[in-house]
């Protein structure tokens, strides 16, 4: 049953299209073949034409066609970087860097670029990124860029105290960490016009038994807010209103703590066997489109992978291993222009954190073992921020976390090495227990981010407040 919101909305709230998915097959061939060859503008203003002269257009897909007309252009935001842009970059690095390495590069899917309206762009970050896909590349940024202090936190030696106390104790659910976060989202002045109200989604925490407890809201503001309910709503938000005023920053903020309990549990594969589908099981078995689809090229890759092994543990670590053998970790575009993540990653053989764990979430699904999303931010000392994984089910164990960006460990220790297939440290805030899920109150203009919910989500009534509208800020205290 979900709560009666004791809250005076600012204008009504009539849902168009925020919880609506988006269908891509909706643009017809004849757009699509200018998407696909780059048309962008000529694209947007066919797709508008379309809008403006076909009044018996069905409303799903005049959803569809306007949210397409946005994902172009968020597309151009992100593919924003000039050839000699990336070429100043590398040349710190490879001081030889010639326009005749680049395209190599762009053929091994290393540099990723895409020609938008008759021009090569360069995705923001492709630059970074070829020093962390290319792993000759790699060593050499590394060698100039030793750091200076290590780090603060080391995983290796929190996973070995989370076994050790997991051990001694008898128990899989161990070692917490309680954390203090202030959050802030911080609108650009004069990105609404003054007088007109703000509406904005912040994250904050979900209540989770003997994972994530003790969740308090210490203060926010403004005071007025809306808490979505743990029980219905599977991304957790804080809703918050201000009024905007000319020439002035709009600043929201929530500060909360909580406790999270690092997850330890010892996996024989010789019990694990064969999961019975049950009804609340049959989600995490099944596609999801878009970005969840059983598509040939992964079911011959899987093929590749898994070969015959049936046991469901030995698949998922097989699995697990492909991912952190073959698949680097590199920044990603926004998730709302991809039109599927797993194919993407198979495609390209780099991806983020939250792309590493739909492509994870897909294999396994496809080899029948139930997996399922999981995200918000981490707490580590030092190197706290946004983070993606997931939970996987094995027969007789039940759901258990998994983290295939983390992926092994550096160890000869098998539990150490294998501890995230199956294991989790503590250091996580856990906001999202899904993907792509209804915030409260309903958004009424298309999401910033269709898929994750971390940074937020701004809108006023006239349309969505993207990315590039406004700021965010994490701070995280850890408490004794």
């Amino acid at each position: 049953m979900k709560k009666k919101i004791n809250f005076l909305m600012s204008w009504s709230l009539t849902i168009l299209c925020a919880a609506a998915p988006i269908c891509f097959s909706q643009i017809s061939p004849k757009i699509q073949i200018l998407i696909d060859q780059g048309e962008f503008t000529r694209a947007q203003e066919s797709m508008r034409l379309e809008l403006a002269t076909n009044l018996k257009m069905e409303a799903q897909q005049r959803l569809d066609l306007a949210f397409q007309i946005d994902r172009l252009e968020r597309m151009k935001k992100d593919f924003s970087k000039s050839k000699e842009q990336v070429i100043e970059y590398i040349s710190q690095y490879l001081p030889t860097v010639q326009e005749k390495d680049l395209l190599k590069w762009e053929r091994e899917k290393s540099l990723e670029c895409m020609i938008i309206d008759g021009e090569k762009k360069y995705f923001k970050h492709a630059a970074p990124n070829l020093f962390r896909i290319d792993k000759k590349l790699k060593a050499i940024k590394q060698e100039k860029d030793k750091p200076a202090t290590p780090s603060v936190y080391n995983r290796l030696k929190d996973v070995q105290a989370i076994i050790s106390q997991a051990q001694q104790s008898g128990k899989k659910i161990v070692k917490p960490v309680a954390a203090k976060v202030t959050y802030s989202l911080t609108v650009n002045k004069d990105a609404v016009p003054a007088g007109k109200v703000i509406r904005c989604w912040l994250p904050f925490p979900r209540e989770i038994t003997n994972r994530q407890t003790e969740v308090e809201l210490i203060s926010c503001d403004p005071q007025r807010h809306i808490i979505a309910p743990n029980e219905d709503y599977l991304q957790r938000s804080i809703y918050l209103e201000k009024i905007a005023e000319e020439g002035q920053e709009t600043k929201f903020q929530v500060v909360f703590r909580f406790k999270n309990y690092a997850v330890y549990q010892k996996i024989d594969p010789k019990f694990v066997k064969a999961v019975t589908i049950r009804p609340e099981l049959e989600p995490f078995l099944a596609e999801r489109p878009p970005h969840i689809v059983f598509t040939d090229d992964l079911k011959n890759l899987s093929k590749t992978i898994v070969g015959e092994e049936k046991n469901p543990y030995l698949l998922a670590r097989l699995i697990f291993q492909y991912i952190n053998d073959n698949i680097p970790w590199a920044s990603a575009r926004e998730y709302s222009t991809f039109t599927n993540i797993s194919d993407y990653v198979y495609q390209n053989h780099h991806c983020d954190c939250g792309m590493h764990a739909i492509f994870f979430i897909t294999l396994c699904r496809l080899n029948g073992i139930p997996a399922r999303w999981q995200s918000g931010w981490t707490t580590t000392p030092g190197s706290g921020g946004m983070h993606d994984w997931g939970e996987i089910y094995f027969t007789p164990y039940g759901w258990l976390p998994v983290d295939a960006d983390y992926g092994l460990l550096d160890s000869s220790v098998e539990e150490e090495k294998w501890f995230y297939l199956g294991g989790m440290d503590a250091y996580r805030l856990i906001v999202n227990e899904n993907f792509s899920q209804e915030l409260f109150p309903a958004k009424i203009h298309f999401r910033s981010e269709t898929v994750d919910f971390q940074r937020g989500e701004v809108e006023w009534e006239g349309g969505n407040l993207y990315f590039d509208a406004w700021d965010w800020d994490y701070q995280v205290e850890l408490l004794e």
